[in-house]
């Protein structure tokens, strides 16, 4: 089993948590919809993440919808003390497997309120915001009203700590001006670096920084690259991709998801792979 303490250890919101982490959205039916095809492999999955000491798990409640949630209350309840789990709100899944926006005040606090039931808990620890923009890049826009109800939910005590997904810079200090943010999961890998000022400016503020698609994304030339420099380190691509993101910044937390126990220990085998500085230069070059 990997020992994923290598990769080390960053503070989301109070508590201090192992910086490869586990995402849940792969646990619900094809296309993040519905149930899976087997409950039992699911439930083994998440159960193996936290023998391997995942201590960071990260939800939606409109995953499936209300899928993964019941997967992790039912795989993983009571939870550990040391487990933080991550949820979403800001979006509703239609009839059709459509992602919809639900974002004013009553959707926002009854996507809490689901998460609580769903999960069996009396406070949530971090609640992202998720702004819908596009599928995989923010738009500029106000969030101000949305904070506010999620600020309120958390005077209330239902809400430990407030984070923002798929969000601009501009957004993350409107938040900021509201409420205390602990974290940011936007869309960031090799090939998709827009967010290196924000990943800078966060870093210095202690908050971390959660990318999506890890993975993702990556031109003919990149892919080509990526899989010359894993031959040379005796590593699978996926490795290096998850490997590079964990030595770009201090304040990246992984969340790689996946509804495979294999898989699953492939992913955190990334925790103890080191890419030396030359080709850390040339997997940036490409």
């Amino acid at each position: 089993m990997s020992n994923i303490t290598q990769a080390g250890s960053f503070l989301l919101g109070t508590r201090s948590v192992n910086r490869m982490g586990y995402g849940a959205m792969q646990l619900a039916g094809p296309g993040v919809f519905g149930p899976p095809k087997d409950p039992g492999a699911a439930i083994a999955v998440l159960r193996e993440a936290l023998a391997a000491g995942v201590n960071h798990i990260d939800t939606a409640d409109f995953y499936g919808p209300h899928v993964t949630n019941r997967l992790i209350r039912e795989a993983l309840h009571p939870y550990p003390s040391d487990l933080v789990i991550v949820t979403k709100v800001g979006a509703a899944r239609g009839h059709d497997a459509s992602w919809n926006p639900a974002q004013s005040p009553a959707e926002l606090t009854q996507a809490v309120h689901d998460n609580l039931r769903n999960l069996q808990l009396d406070v949530l620890e971090v609640v992202n915001f998720r702004a819908m923009g596009d599928v995989q890049s923010p738009t500029e826009g106000s969030i101000e009203e949305q904070i506010s109800v999620l600020a309120e939910l958390q005077q209330q005590g239902l809400i430990r700590h407030l984070g923002l997904s798929n969000v601009t810079q501009t957004q993350v200090r409107q938040a900021q001006k509201i409420a205390r943010i602990v974290c940011v999961q936007n869309h960031y890998n090799l090939s998709h670096r827009q967010d290196e000022s924000l990943i800078a400016d966060l870093g210095r503020q202690g908050i971390a920084y959660v990318p999506f698609f890890p993975m993702g994304g990556f031109t003919p030339l990149q892919s080509q690259t990526l899989s010359d420099v894993a031959k040379r380190l005796d590593a699978l691509p996926m490795h290096v991709a998850l490997a590079w993101l964990l030595q770009r910044a201090p304040n990246i937390l992984l969340i790689p998801g996946t509804s495979s126990v294999e898989h699953l220990r492939e992913n955190l085998a990334a925790s103890e792979l080191v890419i030396d500085r030359d080709l850390l230069t040339e997997l940036e070059a490409a």
